[in-house]
């Protein structure tokens, strides 16, 4: 093993670092969304994507991607058989495919104890304790990612037709959000026809603005949000000095807005995810190298 890719793909964008064995990032690339429940030949797409940009960026023959192993920790890699299926069509020389939260984890906090709450487009939290690994929510935003980018979009625009139809407030929020569609509220529902989450997770930033001026419907929003955010913690049990390192887009919005308790808690990260994708590919390849990895999930 000369080299190793590592990804780190979610439900807005994909990136790659390709990396000595040694350790060194040589290469980076960033191309589209890459959650693989979502739209799996698009994730592949960008998958492929980023890695290609990553060798050209280290100014190395993009066809050595079939000789490079990768390690990717992906959204929507947990459930279904997404991943199975992603790694029968994937072109590196070999696949270890794992959640985007777990490479998040390992990044953040390397292999101690500590805990990330991943708010982005998705939301998903992880612990580790004594070496076990215990993970909240990352369900997608039909059924889950309470408090996402995802999910304030969708809420968004939910409020904005309870508004129009009079059933709930109006708030300039809610205004703006309609001009956007031209005030024209059957666009709004059409605009959801073929919303993948990060096209919707796109208006989050409109009611976190909104909400610094004090609007009523972002507050409520937000609130709502931030509800599930801080009981997705406690369910995790953190334990004083337990690092929590908080991650995604919009993190920095949400933090300021949390319980001082949780507050107290964050830590920096030591590096991000696909540093943490990267320290993985070295761990787990060279263990393979002497007959010992294999594929995780």
């Amino acid at each position: 093993m000369t080299l190793v890719i590592g990804i780190d793909g979610g439900g807005t964008s994909c990136r790659a670092a390709l990396a000595t064995a040694g350790g060194e990032i040589i290469g980076r690339g960033k191309s589209g969304a890459a959650n693989i429940r979502t739209d799996l030949t698009g994730a592949r797409a960008s998958i492929v994507e980023a890695a290609r940009l990553a060798f050209t960026d280290a100014g190395r023959d993009p066809d050595l991607i079939a000789q490079t192993p990768a390690l990717l920790g992906l959204a929507g890699s947990n459930v279904g058989t997404y991943r199975q299926q992603l790694e029968a069509i994937l072109p590196f020389s070999r696949n270890v495919v794992t959640s985007d939260a777990l490479i998040a984890l390992e990044g953040a906090v390397g292999t101690g104890d500590g805990a990330i709450a991943v708010l982005g487009t998705g939301t998903v939290y992880m612990v580790r304790h004594g070496g076990k690994v215990r993970s909240v929510g990352g369900w997608g935003f039909l059924v889950g990612d309470q408090g996402s980018g995802a999910r304030i979009g969708r809420d968004l625009l939910e409020e904005t037709l309870l508004a129009y139809d009079g059933i709930a407030e109006a708030s300039d929020l809610t205004r703006a959000l309609l001009a956007v569609f031209r005030n024209e509220p059957r666009d709004v529902v059409e605009f959801t026809t073929t919303a993948k989450p990060g096209d919707l997770g796109g208006f989050a930033p409109m009611v976190f603005d909104h909400a610094a001026k004090g609007d009523a419907v972002a507050e409520k929003i937000l609130g709502r949000a931030i509800h599930f955010i801080e009981e997705s913690l406690r369910v995790m049990k953190l334990r004083p000095g337990d690092p929590l390192c908080l991650l995604g887009g919009l993190a920095p919005l949400y933090e300021p807005r949390l319980r001082a308790d949780v507050r107290s808690l964050i830590k920096p990260p030591l590096q991000d995810a696909l540093g943490g994708a990267i320290s993985m590919a070295l761990r787990l390849f060279a263990e393979g190298d002497q007959g010992k990895a294999g594929s995780h999930g």
